[in-house]
């Protein structure tokens, strides 16, 4: 008898400590309150508004972080009042029809490649909200390296721009470049991570290449290693494959190797 519990109490013991290994654990999701059916974080960062405290981009405060605890300070919340200010004629621009209560606003801390610990936001669509605040922590935990996430707005919602900046992003009204379709950003169901290191390639009937955005050409090929890169079995993919996300760097006609969708 003692030793059947001895040996189911070391059999739990090992499952829990062989779960806690998994990439694909879930994360701690907060303080939630269900509103509508619909989970919505009410305590932890969303008392540091972007008025004074949650400067995404800057290097975040230590000290404050400490006090928040790092579970806080990965949190989703609706577009209030002054979010929606800064993206109204931007990313959210005129004839936009998606509800702003469609979207979500994310914050998540974020470490460089240098390993400073960064303040980082983003907006999508609700039904990705918990992904990737849950994706953003593992990373965080894991010291992958994200070198910004500012929303495209900062930009004057310039994909191009944003690009450029290796700025990490998610929500901006606009159309598949080259159609008259809109793209996954559009709802919020896209995310591009890394951008410069992990351009949009696509190889013309010619043999040129068209690489967006242009100065990560050296980029477009795969084989070498470099900052930043995202590739088919890393930590990035394996989080966001596990979570249902599709990655453009398995697409046959192009490869968008900074792009998830859902």
């Amino acid at each position: 008898m003692v030793k059947n519990v001895l040996y189911t109490l070391s059999f739990l013991l090992f499952s829990s400590l062989a779960m806690g290994t998994n990439d694909y654990s879930e994360c701690n999701e907060g303080y939630v309150s269900s509103i509508g059916g619909e989970m919505e974080k009410n305590a932890g960062c969303s008392g540091l508004t972007l008025n004074n405290g949650w400067k995404a981009g800057k290097e975040a405060d230590s000290t404050e972080v400490a006090r928040l605890g790092i579970d806080n300070c990965f949190a989703v919340e609706k577009i209030d009042k002054t979010i929606a200010d800064r993206i109204r004629g931007k990313s959210y621009k005129d004839g936009c029809n998606i509800p702003l209560d469609n979207l979500r606003y994310v914050r998540v801390l974020h470490r460089d490649y240098e390993g400073r610990t960064l303040y980082g936001e983003l907006i999508c669509d609700k039904s990705i909200a918990e992904d990737l605040k849950c994706i953003f922590h593992q990373l965080y935990d894991a010291d992958y390296p994200i070198e910004r996430m500012v929303l495209i707005d900062n930009y004057g919602a310039d994909d191009v721009k944003s690009m450029s900046d290796n700025n990490t992003s998610c929500f901006n009204y606009r159309k598949v470049a080259g159609s008259n379709s809109l793209s996954k950003h559009s709802l919020g169901k896209a995310i591009d991570i890394n951008p410069l290191y992990n351009p949009y390639v696509k190889k013309k009937n010619n043999g040129t290449m068209v690489v967006n955005p242009e100065q990560s050409r050296k980029y477009a090929l795969r084989n070498g290693k470099f900052r930043y890169k995202i590739e088919k079995g890393d930590l990035c993919y394996r989080l966001f494959k596990s979570r249902g996300f599709r990655w453009g760097g398995e697409w046959r006609t192009v490869k968008d190797y900074q792009h998830f969708e859902k």
